[in-house]
């Protein structure tokens, strides 16, 4: 049994509205303490610089390229976490000496699985030196090395949350993480993993609401309450090839597309995008070993009620429950910060972070570059 260290996780996630930092106690496998979490919220205007250097970075071809202001971006972007990180150690009374490592997964840019090519900006070096403390980072790259997509990395976090679960839980469980894209972990009962992204989560709605509304996302479902499912553009979504080709692939934002030149109002519109990221998951849940009988949801997609009655309906007519993390005494908003918490202590243990049913990878590998600060 590996020793216990402290850990901090920085997550900024595919919607970019900001940081999440949480707190793990972890010997990298089943022990698992979890501690306190915070949020740091991007300003408009950074937003609108993130979403500039995804343009910015289409022009990438090896990763170490920082085209345009993507440098810049880049620093800036390192700095906020310095910031967020300083501040979570403030309001927990702890100190850089109290943490034993940082897990740092940086802003995704561009992610190219077919091209074995995945850019989150970020500087760890500069990061470990602000905040005084070890820092874990670029862990997706060692996996795309060896075959593997590079996504998903939460799952084996998953595996270990799942060991802990309220004894009423009906096995398989899957844990579903609604975020920009939504993806699906599944843990059988004998312990087997396999995961895959599942398909759009709250990316659409959030861009056709910031198109038709100028607001940034759908506050609990509110506007998609009022709207209607409109079934020639649901069918068309759920037609994609995605959901039917054989070999689940990691997706990239821009994989799904809201409707363009569609004559839906903002109310049909964001209703039946949040009908797709419902029956995105129990499609994409077709294509795992067994039947699910218990589905786990985090990220900010379970706030949306809409997506939610939408899920719980189609999981109980294929013989499924449906609940929210916190239902299982879990944090949904900070699982995901987390997770990068505990690979950063999986990395340090030369332990995996991927395997062949996670983002079939050839076999399990780990994954991370170390950066200590200069003392």
């Amino acid at each position: 049994m590996g020793q216990m260290r402290t850990a901090i996780g920085l997550m900024s996630g595919t919607s970019m509205d900001g940081i999440d930092v949480a707190l793990l106690k972890t010997d990298g496998e089943a022990r698992v303490e979890r501690g306190p979490a915070m949020g740091v919220d991007y300003d408009p205007a950074f937003r609108r610089r993130l979403q500039g250097a995804l343009e910015a970075a289409k022009a990438i071809k090896k990763r170490e390229e920082r085209p345009a202001d993507l440098a810049d971006v880049e620093r800036e972007l390192t700095l906020r976490h310095v910031g967020a990180v300083n501040a979570f150690l403030h309001e927990n009374n702890m100190n850089p000496a109290d943490i034993d490592v940082v897990g740092f997964h940086g802003q995704t840019v561009l992610h190219r699985p077919d091209q074995a090519l995945t850019v989150q900006l970020g500087d760890g070096g500069l990061l470990a030196g602000e905040i005084d403390i070890p820092v874990v980072f670029d862990m997706r790259a060692n996996d795309m090395v060896h075959g593997g997509q590079g996504a998903p990395l939460i799952p084996v976090y998953h595996a270990a949350l799942a060991r802990n679960l309220p004894a009423h839980s009906a096995w398989p469980v899957v844990f579903v993480n609604i975020g920009g894209i939504s993806n699906l972990t599944y843990v059988g009962p004998d312990g087997q993993i396999a995961a895959f992204d599942s398909g759009p989560g709250n990316t659409l709605i959030d861009q056709w609401v910031e198109a038709h509304a100028g607001i940034p996302f759908d506050q609990g479902g509110m506007i998609a309450s009022e709207g209607r499912v409109l079934p020639d553009l649901m069918a068309r979504y759920l037609a994609n090839p995605f959901f039917t080709a054989r070999k689940r692939r990691s997706l990239d934002r821009n994989d799904f597309t809201p409707p363009a030149g569609s004559d839906a109002t903002l109310e049909d519109g964001a209703r039946t995008l949040a009908h797709v990221t419902a029956a995105a998951i129990l499609k994409s849940a077709g294509h795992l070993p067994q039947k699910p009988k218990t589905y786990v949801v985090c990220g900010g997609g379970r706030l949306n009620r809409v997506i939610m009655n939408d899920l719980a309906d189609l999981a109980a007519a294929a013989g499924a429950t449906v609940m929210v993390a916190e239902e299982a005494g879990l944090n949904g908003d900070s699982m995901e910060a987390e997770a990068w918490a505990y690979l950063a202590v999986r990395s340090l243990e030369g332990l995996p972070l991927t395997y062949p049913g996670t983002t079939g990878v050839r076999e399990p590998v780990t994954g991370g570059v170390l950066t200590t600060p200069h003392r």
